[in-house]
């Protein structure tokens, strides 16, 4: 089941972390960093969504190249963050790490992937 992964926990966690984050942000970005990092956040767990249920190997391998692409992204939307001083750099070493952690996940499950 998709609830047992741990990726998918992880992420959830990041997501709910970011969300409060992102209210402390300027108005003037709700719109536009703030939207992007929203929508990078969301297109990854829909992919990780589409690799939990793609039965094809090279697909899922595929999608999570994907997911690999979207974590980089935002990596850079939260160093963006951090450097015009939306976060602090507690939240900025939480919201990394959490990126981090997730991008460690994602590489064991493309290992796993490539050894079946």
């Amino acid at each position: 089941m998709l609830e047992d992964l741990i990726i998918y926990k992880k992420y959830l966690d990041m997501m709910y972390y970011s969300n409060e984050l992102l209210k402390k942000y300027p108005k003037s970005e709700r719109y536009f960093l703030v939207g992007d990092i929203k929508n990078s956040i969301n297109k990854g767990i829909v992919t990780i969504i589409e690799s939990h249920k793609e039965k094809d190997k090279f697909k899922r391998l595929h999608t999570l190249g994907t997911l690999d692409i979207q974590l980089k992204v935002l990596k850079v939307y939260v160093r963006i963050s951090y450097k015009y001083k939306y976060i602090n750099v507690r939240n900025y070493e939480a919201f990394s790490r959490k990126i981090t952690d997730t991008s460690n996940l994602l590489g064991g499950w493309i290992k796993s992937c490539l050894k079946q």
